[in-house]
């Protein structure tokens, strides 16, 4: 997905790839391309009836002949007029239904892409590869693919009429094209690296504006606004301004060289043709036949000219696509993976060490080796960055271990289906996350199956049911993007609701580390008490009593378990675990603990 990929104007492997997607429609297409070429073979007559008007009907007096003339030359326009009709609608929907097929495969594919993918490209990058690399897609399959046929049909078909119409002043009228070859080398090749550097701006401007819009309220707790305003129009959006004013610039000094060269080709036909004409070489209606010509001769040549811009950002954007279609889940099922069945929640770790792929001489764990019994609530502890996280995702298989197994009730993670092990997981994390439409539907986003009663059953036994029916519309309040109009508290609470209703075997929760109010922090402990109950809990712990009713704690120090125990044993042990709570858990106010009594 490197911005770097626009080193050429054209490659074969995309060019394929595109036209995979296009064999579903290839009769479609091919009519497309039989209406193109009709309007293109219609376009080229007209000159050759005004030839005929000229020296067959006013030349030689017959009105007649005008007339046929006039009604050729108004027919071949209708028809023209008809096939660009039935070609742009048929292409429309073409180009729509084919970019329809490639954008939800994209998202089919973003969806299974394991969590590296993700921590290692920002969300800017990726919208930007859905958003804005398809829609140069749409327009290059929609627009440019068959003009790029109709032009050059009409380059050749025009020179042939030319031509066979006076040899020599075809031949003068070629004495321009070296120049115009010239030019639009020399074009192509300053306007590949400015495409490039557009193509790199707007990629900036893009990432910074996802990171503005999701990081919008820390830019306002700060009063920042005014200072990343300056830092965005002096930074990124200056140097987009400044690359897309120098792609401006050169677009500028080429085409009105193709229009000088098409009037100096005028030039040299009028005067030399106008001689010969005097001379009675040939006819006036050949002379301003030729001069119509010309234009038709250098309308393909700048058409293709910009359609060559279109075809080189629709090869870097199809690489960039097809970069990101290929890149391949680093969790996948194995090819003999089976459905893990009901599960009791028995979880061991045999002797597992994790590094990331792209940093193996970090270990992010080293030999962790425990068992845990259904049923039983562990409690994750230690400094941040510790491995506590690391344990928990390589349990739900965000990851898979690059030494030892993680077994469950006996079955090695690596030999099931992902699906039929997270079907049996619930996760809340630290900061939970909502999702655009009702409180109803995020809470039945646990099971998609649950009854309007059964989500209503789980939101009371978390405590959740009082706010909820205090709302507007209850149940059916908007909670907005990422649940922007509830609270913390209201959003944890939902998360827990959510997670109930999927009743996990196994949980693994992120408690919330931000400050609420009394009354919401009781319900949450209630909640959490409730949730915990009768399922293999993992808990990455920010609270005191949660520690002190966990069945065992864990203590995880540079990847490895360094203390386990209850809460009292490791205080008498005087260990790690007893600094971390006098640092910590201590300073917490020791009535949450008989919340849970």
């Amino acid at each position: 997905m490197s911005e770097e990929t626009l080193q050429k104007a054209y490659d074969p492997r995309v060019a394929r790839r595109l036209a995979a997607y296009i064999k579903p429609y290839w009769a479609s297409f091919t009519l497309s391309l039989f209406f193109m070429l009709v309007s293109a073979g219609a376009g080229m007559l007209g000159p050759y009836f005004v030839k005929m008007a000229l020296d067959e009907g006013i030349g030689a007096g017959s009105l007649p002949m005008l007339r046929q003339a006039v009604l050729f030359y108004f027919v071949t326009a209708a028809v023209q007029w008809l096939v660009i009709y039935l070609r742009v609608n048929l292409m429309a929907r073409v180009g729509t239904a084919i970019i329809y097929d490639l954008r939800n495969q994209l998202f089919t594919h973003l969806q299974n892409l394991s969590l590296g993918f993700f921590s290692r490209y920002g969300s800017g990058r990726i919208i930007a590869r859905i958003v804005n690399d398809v829609s140069v897609l749409r327009r290059f399959l929609t627009f440019a693919v068959l003009a790029v046929a109709r032009d050059l049909f009409a380059l050749v078909g025009v020179v042939v009429i030319m031509l066979r119409m006076d040899w020599r002043l075809a031949l003068m009228t070629c004495t321009v094209l070296p120049l115009m070859v010239v030019v639009t080398a020399r074009f192509r090749r300053v306007a590949r690296e400015n495409y490039r550097k557009v193509r790199q701006a707007i990629g900036w401007v893009n990432a910074v504006l996802a990171e503005t819009v999701q990081g919008v309220k820390v830019i306002q707790a700060f009063a920042h606004e005014e200072r990343n305003d300056t830092l965005f129009r002096e930074g990124p959006s200056a140097h987009a301004l400044k690359t897309s004013l120098e792609a401006a610039r050169v677009a500028a000094i080429f085409f009105p060289s193709v229009d000088f060269l098409n009037t100096l080709a005028t030039t040299i036909v009028v005067y030399v043709g106008g001689q010969a004409a005097l001379g009675e070489r040939i006819t006036p209606g050949i002379l301003v036949a030729f001069v119509l010509y010309i234009d038709r001769l250098f309308d393909p040549i700048r058409s293709l000219s910009q359609r060559y811009d279109q075809f080189q950002s629709a090869m870097a954007a199809g690489e960039r696509i097809f970069n990101l279609l290929d890149t391949p889940p680093e969790v996948q099922d194995a090819p003999d993976a089976v459905p893990l069945p009901r599960i009791r929640g028995e979880v061991r770790f045999e002797h597992v060490s994790f590094h990331y792929p792209d940093d193996p001489e970090t270990p992010i764990l080293e030999d962790v080796d425990f068992l845990v019994c259904p049923g039983e609530t562990v409690a994750l502890v230690g400094e941040t960055g510790a491995g506590k996280t690391t344990i928990v995702k390589l349990l739900a298989r965000f990851h898979d271990p690059t030494e030892g197994r993680v077994l469950i009730d006996g079955y090695d993670l690596r030999t099931v289906t992902q699906e039929s092990l997270r079907r049996q997981m619930g996760i809340v994390l630290q900061d939970p996350y909502l999702f655009s439409g009702t409180v109803r539907e995020n809470i039945r986003f646990g099971r998609l199956d649950a009854s309007d009663e059964e989500v209503e059953a789980a939101a009371r036994a978390v405590g959740a049911h009082e706010f909820i029916a205090r709302m507007r519309h209850g149940y059916d309040t908007p909670v907005g993007e990422g649940g922007v109009l509830l609270s913390v508290g209201q959003r944890q609470l939902i998360a827990f609701a959510r997670a109930l209703l999927a009743d996990p075997r196994i949980l693994i929760l992120d408690e919330a580390t931000s400050s609420v109010d009394v009354q919401t922090e009781r319900l949450i402990q209630q909640a959490l008490a409730r949730l915990l109950q009768g399922r293999t809990s993992f808990v990455i712990a920010h609270r005191l009593s949660t520690v002190t009713h966990a069945d065992r704690i864990f203590v995880v120090d540079r990847g490895r378990i360094v203390e386990q125990g209850r809460h009292a044993e490791l205080l008498a042990q005087g260990g790690l675990y007893t600094q971390l709570y006098r640092r910590g858990f201590q300073e917490m106010d020791e009535e949450e603990v008989s919340l849970w009594t």
